[in-house]
């Protein structure tokens, strides 16, 4: 895997998460409160967009992990 890959796995897994602990209708949910989590992940994958930085990126490279075709999502 690289860090591409696993930078949008674990941005997908966490809007994912926060919706399903956020959303009223949801069997999991627990406060409204989780959706600025979601709105989180968003603004960063945003950002990283036009900046290039990624704090997950930042880790995933000093673990090792091959960089493969690019960084954040």
């Amino acid at each position: 895997m690289t860090i591409n890959s696993i930078v949008r796995i674990v941005a997908g897994f966490f809007v994912l998460l926060s919706l399903g602990l956020g959303v009223q209708g949801s069997p999991f949910f627990v406060s409204s409160n989780f959706l600025w989590f979601t709105a989180f992940v968003g603004a960063n994958l945003f950002q990283s967009g036009f900046t290039n930085l990624c704090p997950l990126d930042t880790i995933l490279k000093k673990l090792g992990v091959a960089a493969g075709n690019g960084g954040c999502a």
